[in-house]
């Protein structure tokens, strides 16, 4: 029997990234210590109740199943097991400005139909818009995202070198003007384009090659898991404390320690905590240019200068008294010149957009599904307005700080907008909770960079390899997991970060997922 001590390892975060690569490496055998500045687990994926009205403050689109089935396989668990997981038929209701509502079913034949009878010939163009989705998706899926780009391998397959045409073709076409030389009609166009928000990016600068999104909402479908995503924060967690994942909460990192070459730990307030192998899930700029001093940062405030942070948002959490048979779970509401709001969003304010203007908005009703997200009778909203990554927007009041007035202005006018353009006149009267968050409040909470919502946004010189890395050069043993990192933003990629953290641990430079039981 070995006496050999498992080796320590430090998670610097409980967001999903965090928990799912303390899970694994515990599953590896590491003796673990996950530690998360805050006192819950979940990171922007967290949950907060008032008056009965239980709001996910972060993700609640439920896309790539198959990103979770392959999670939680890793552990011998059946996604069904851990999740009771409802498709969603419509999968979402668009609200195009000045026109009638649109439902988009969860069947693809019915969606090619829905295509058809608003553009003719548009049927057929979208069928196959959607085979070059799903082929894009599974080369992704073997070759893209379950990688280090540790090895050139992944880009010497016959499969890949068979397909450099295209893909050099998807990486050099902006998505927008990919989607507008297929379809014409608006509604179709922002139907396509739409993900590259979950991107937070730019459709005009978004690579074509993230059309592959459109198989995870129009083919895969949209599901939405009971009890929201609080409940596979959970679920996540469950699997870390199986595998003896320790936390620290409540407890904030302020340095990582080094020796020459080697990370040797954590600085937690005056105490300095050993660990053989540091992972950092915290946001990437703070781990570089607060965690580390200058000598020893891979990525320095220059290379940040460089890069696009995303977008940013101020979320407007709203209990309503009554029922809102006006919408559906998942609701887009688009204006007719949405290039105009995405310009407001990535350059700030302009002429056409002003602080406060109505634009382009999504609004989840959770209670359409779950009615244990609002109080019996009621209905729970949450109201997501894109804005600029900027922390001078300042904060909300979700989290016991005064809304700033740009926040109450973007927050006031999203309300207005719904009424209006859903047809609830009296929406205002029959809010009885109403909170806010804005930028300012995800850099104080999640050191995120300029306060940014989602993480770095996927232009094609922040995709793939040119993300960055997730390894320190500098440091031997110290990793990068999460959206700010490899292989990008949403719960599905921080899932395969965490995968990935392992991969390069085990010096495994192969580029897919790797086995599970079943």
């Amino acid at each position: 029997m070995s006496t050999t001590s498992p080796q320590r390892a430090a998670v610097i975060g409980a967001g999903f990234a965090g928990l799912a690569t303390a899970a694994l490496l515990a599953r590896e055998g590491y003796d673990v210590t996950v530690i998360e500045k805050l006192e819950t687990v979940g990171g922007r994926a967290g949950e907060e109740t008032y008056e009965g009205f239980h709001f996910d403050m972060g993700p609640s689109w439920y896309l790539m199943p198959d990103a979770f089935d392959h999670f939680f396989a890793l552990f011998g668990y059946r996604t069904e097991e851990l999740l009771d997981l409802v498709p969603l038929d419509p999968a979402y209701r668009l609200f195009p400005e000045g026109q009638n509502p649109i439902d988009v079913p969860k069947d693809p034949a019915q969606t090619v139909q829905l295509f058809e009878s608003i553009e003719p010939g548009s049927g057929n163009e979208l069928t196959e818009y959607l085979d070059s989705a799903q082929r894009t998706y599974d080369l992704a899926l073997r070759h893209f995202l379950y990688t280090t780009f540790s090895s050139p391998k992944a880009f010497l397959t016959p499969e890949v070198r068979a397909g450099y045409g295209d893909l050099a073709r998807f990486l050099t076409t902006p998505l927008d003007r990919f989607v507008a030389r297929r379809f014409r009609d608006t509604r179709l166009r922002q139907m396509l384009t739409y993900p590259a928000v979950f991107l937070s990016s730019h459709p005009s600068k978004t690579p074509a090659l993230y059309h592959l999104m459109s198989h995870t909402d129009l083919t895969q479908g949209v599901r939405y898991p009971l009890g929201g995503f609080a409940a596979v924060v959970d679920a996540v967690y469950q699997l870390a404390r199986e595998q003896g994942v320790r936390f620290r909460l409540g407890t904030e990192v302020s340095a990582i320690t080094y020796s020459g070459s080697r990370a040797t730990g954590v600085r937690v307030g005056s105490e300095q905590l050993l660990f053989d192998v540091v992972v950092s899930a915290a946001d990437l700029h703070h781990t570089e240019t607060h965690l580390l001093p200058p000598q020893k940062r891979t990525y320095d405030e220059p290379y940040f200068g460089k890069r696009d942070p995303g977008v940013s948002a101020v979320l407007v959490l709203c209990g309503v008294r009554g029922k809102l048979p006006q919408l559906d779970h998942h609701n887009l509401l688009f204006s007719r010149n949405w290039d105009t709001d995405f310009d407001a969003v990535f350059a700030g304010p302009i002429a056409e957009r002003p602080l406060g203007a109505s634009q382009s908005i999504y609004v989840s009703k959770p209670s359409a599904t779950d009615p244990s997200t609002a109080p019996e009778g009621d209905e729970n909203l949450f109201v997501l307005v894109p804005a600029p990554a900027s922390e001078a927007l300042g904060t909300g009041d979700a989290y016991g700080t005064e809304a700033s007035i740009s926040v109450q202005r973007i927050a006031e006018a999203a309300l207005d907008q719904l009424a209006e353009w859903c047809d609830i006149p009296d929406l205002r009267e029959r809010i009885v909770v109403q909170k806010t968050v804005g930028p300012a409040d995800f850099a104080a909470r999640y050191h995120a960079w300029s306060g940014g919502a989602i993480g770095p946004a996927h232009t094609l010189r922040q995709s793939a390899f040119l993300r960055g890395r997730n390894a320190s050069r500098k440091l031997e043993n110290l990793y990068y997991a999460g959206a700010t990192t490899v292989p990008g933003v949403g719960v599905p990629m921080c899932l395969i970060s965490a995968e990935n953290v392992l991969k390069r641990l085990r010096g495994d430079t192969s580029s897919g997922p790797l086995r599970t039981d079943f």
